[in-house]
C-alpha cells in the first residue's frame, strides 16, 4: 500500500521476449495452431504452406494427434528437418538425424548431457569448466548433480573474449581437486553479449582435443548477432573444417532453442541438441535417460520444426515471415546500440559492445560508502544497488554477483527487450538514478 515513485515495474531481468511486448511470428503460430486443432486444416484463413507443414508433423504423431507421446528423442521428421537446417547453416557440413535429440528447451538438453558426464568421488569427481560471468543454469545444474564447478574468466578488457591461456590456468588449478572433463561455451554470450570469432573457436576446439574435454556449446542466441564484422560460427562447422583428426574425436554437444533468436517462444519449451562422437554404449545410456521423461512437449517440437523449416522463397508465407523476422532482429540491433551508447555516457558506468544475444552487462562503480551500507544489510554491493534501483525506479535488473564476476568488480545484467520507446525512458531513469546514487554515497 506504500506509494512508490513509479507506476509500473519494468522487468528487464529475464530474456522473456513476448512478456516484454514482442509479437509472435505469425507462421510459427499458424503451424502450431493447425497441429493443435486439425479441424482448421479446412479453413481458408490459413496459408497452404502452413497446412503442409502441420500435416507432415501430424503424420509423425501417434493417431495424428499432438496429444500422443512421441519417441523419446522426438518426432523423426522433425529431427530430419533439424539435420537439414544444420547442413544449410553450416554450408553443407553433414548432419545425421540419429545424433539429434529434441529437448524441453535447451536447458533440458544441457542438464541431461551433464547427468551422463558426471561421475567419480573426491578428487576424481567430474569438474565442469564454465565461463564467468555465466548463465546460472550451469552453476545450478553442477550443484544439483554434486559435480565440481571450475571457473574460467572471460576478458572484460577485451570485449569479454575467451582466452585459451585462461582455460589452461583454470584447468591446471582444477586438476588438484577434481577431474575436469567438460568445457562449457556460451556463444553468443549470456550475460555478456559477445560473439566469438573464428580463431577463438578453433583455439578452444584444439584445447578440448588436446586435453580430451567434452565440449558443450550453448548456441541458443545464434540468430542474435548485431555488430558489424561479427558473425556466428557454429562449433560443429569449425570442428568439421579443422579436419578428421578433430571431427572424428572431439566429443561435442551443441544446443538450440525456440526461446531466443527472433522467435522468443519461451513458453513452448522447444529445443534440440546435436551430440557428436559419443561412444555407442554411452549413446544408449543417453537414450535411456531421455526415455525417463517420456518425450519433450509435442507442441514445442512443432514450434522447433518451424524454426528449422521456415517458409522459403516462392512459398505463400515467405514475404510476411521475412518481414517479421527482420523487423525483430533489426529492432534488437538498434536497441543494442542505444543501450551501449547510453550506458557509456553515464559517469561511473562502462558497457562493452553488445555484439549479440539480448543483454547488456555493464560494469558499475560502487562507492566505498555504499559497499559499507550493503555489508550492514548483509547484501552483495551490486545486489544492494539493484534493490535501490528497483525501489526508486521500478526497474528490475539482475546483480552481476548472480552470474559471477572478478573480485572487486560490480555489474548488472539487463535485457534489451522492452519496446524502443520504453527502453529510452528506462535508460534515462537509470542514468538519473546512477548519478543520484553516486552523489549520495561518494
Amino acid at each position: 500500500g506504500i506509494k512508490k515513485p513509479f507506476t509500473e515495474v519494468i522487468k528487464a531481468n529475464i530474456g522473456d521476449a513476448h512478456a516484454m511486448g514482442q509479437r509472435p511470428i505469425t507462421f510459427l503460430r499458424q503451424v502450431v495452431a493447425l497441429c493443435t486443432y486439425p479441424n482448421l486444416l479446412d479453413s481458408p484463413s490459413f496459408p497452404e504452406d502452413a497446412k503442409k507443414r502441420a500435416r507432415r508433423i501430424l503424420q509423425g504423431c501417434g493417431g495424428n494427434s499432438l496429444g500422443s507421446y512421441t519417441a523419446s528423442p522426438g518426432i523423426n521428421c522433425i529431427r530430419e528437418d533439424v539435420a537439414s537446417y544444420i547442413e544449410r547453416r553450416d554450408g553443407g557440413v553433414p548432419a545425421d538425424p540419429d545424433n539429434i535429440y529434441l529437448t524441453t528447451g535447451a536447458s533440458d538438453g544441457i542438464t541431461t548431457i551433464l547427468k551422463i558426464l558426471v561421475s567419480g568421488g573426491g578428487k576424481s569427481r567430474t569438474g565442469v569448466m564454465i565461463p564467468i560471468p555465466q548463465y546460472p543454469l550451469y552453476s545450478a545444474a553442477i550443484s544439483d548433480l554434486d559435480a565440481v564447478q571450475v571457473n574460467y574468466y572471460l576478458d572484460e578488457e577485451n570485449c569479454w573474449a575467451l582466452d585459451v591461456n585462461e582455460l589452461r590456468r583454470s584447468l591446471k588449478e582444477a586438476k588438484a581437486y577434481c577431474n575436469p572433463k567438460v568445457l562449457c561455451i556460451i556463444n553468443p554470450g549470456n550475460p555478456t553479449g559477445q560473439v566469438q570469432n573464428r580463431k577463438c573457436t578453433e583455439d578452444v576446439i584444439h584445447f578440448a582435443w588436446e586435453e580430451k574435454l567434452f565440449l558443450l556449446a550453448d548456441e541458443v542466441y545464434q540468430d542474435n548477432v548485431y555488430s558489424e564484422g561479427c558473425q556466428f560460427h557454429s562449433f560443429k562447422k569449425i570442428l568439421y573444417e579443422m579436419g578428421p583428426e578433430y571431427y572424428n574425436n572431439v566429443e561435442l554437444a551443441s544446443f538450440h532453442s525456440t526461446s531466443k533468436g527472433y522467435m522468443g517462444e519461451c513458453g513452448y519449451r522447444g529445443g534440440y541438441m546435436e551430440v557428436l562422437n559419443l561412444h555407442p554404449e554411452i549413446k544408449g545410456q543417453l537414450v535411456k535417460l531421455l526415455s525417463v521423461r517420456l518425450c519433450p512437449p509435442v507442441s514445442g517440437q512443432a514450434a522447433m520444426d518451424v524454426v528449422v523449416n521456415p517458409p522459403i522463397p516462392g512459398e505463400e508465407s515467405y514475404s510476411q515471415f521475412i518481414k517479421e523476422k527482420e523487423s525483430v532482429l533489426n529492432n534488437l540491433a538498434k536497441k543494442a546500440r542505444l543501450t551501449e551508447d547510453m550506458f557509456n555516457k553515464i559517469p561511473g558506468m562502462h558497457c562493452n559492445p553488445l555484439q549479440g544475444a539480448m543483454y547488456a552487462f555493464p560494469q558499475i562503480f560502487i562507492p566505498s560508502k555504499a559497499i559499507e551500507e550493503a555489508k550492514v544489510h548483509k547484501m552483495a554491493p551490486d545486489m544492494f544497488y539493484c534493490m535501490k534501483l528497483l525501489e526508486e525506479t521500478g526497474i528490475c535488473v539482475v546483480p552481476g554477483s548472480g552470474f559471477g564476476q572478478r573480485e572487486g568488480s560490480y555489474h548488472f545484467r539487463m535485457t534489451i527487450l522492452p519496446p524502443a520507446e520504453k527502453l529510452k525512458i528506462l535508460l534515462e531513469k537509470m542514468k538519473d538514478f546512477h548519478i543520484k546514487f553516486l552523489e549520495k554515497y561518494a
